[in-house]
């Protein structure tokens, strides 16, 4: 069991950030967590690096193992990081085989942050596409095995969201095989760059 929680958008600063925190694990019934993130950067008001020292002042005090953040912009992570000498353990963004955020991705490798990637499947919609359903009858997998096995040999952390028991049991399986260089190519090629989710430079 590995349990995070996140920091929300009416929670930002230091003091709201720590109540937020406090009252997370209270519901939560536990002490700690092993990862606090803040949910969205929220630019608009200008307070996410004193959120970010509410985490920073939270892993000291043990009530969380690891911080990191979710949604965040290069120029996001780098003002955190200018700002406090402390970069996010991780980054939580949307990324999906038609949205990659190749760019995204190098800064985080620059700045020594994993990837982690929510809406892996594309919120379902990249089950259905043709490229990916070619790749899973060629290996004898389903598309999301395809999927998932894709965003593992990216480096990335992937985080599909299922409540059936033998769907999450499906995208286990996915350790005893790989994709080929025409593959990777092919999957490359379904990059839109479009978000399904919010705009993080814009979200509030």
């Amino acid at each position: 069991m590995f349990l995070t929680t996140k920091i929300w958008n009416d929670a930002h600063g230091f003091e709201a950030a720590t109540v937020a925190l406090d009252a997370s694990l209270e519901r939560l019934k536990v002490d700690y967590v092993d990862l606090l993130l803040i949910h969205w950067p929220a630019p608009s008001q200008d307070n996410y690096v004193d959120t970010w020292r509410a985490l920073m002042n939270a892993q000291r005090s043990g009530k969380a193992r690891s911080i990191g953040v979710s949604n965040f912009n290069a120029d996001h992570l780098q003002k955190l990081i200018d700002e406090t000498g402390v970069a996010p353990v991780l980054n939580q963004i949307e990324l999906h085989p038609f949205m990659q955020q190749e760019a995204l991705r190098k800064a985080h490798e620059s700045m020594g942050i994993a990837t982690q990637s929510w809406s892996p499947l594309g919120q379902g919609s990249a089950l259905s596409n043709p490229v990916i359903l070619k790749i899973a009858r060629k290996h004898g997998r389903t598309a999301a095995q395809v999927i998932i096995r894709w965003h593992m040999e990216l480096g990335l952390i992937a985080i599909p969201k299922s409540i059936t028991p033998s769907r999450i049991r499906e995208n286990f399986n996915v350790f005893d095989f790989s994709l080929e260089t025409s593959d990777l190519a092919a999957i490359i090629s379904l990059d839109s760059g479009k978000l399904l989710g919010p705009d993080p430079s814009k979200f509030a």
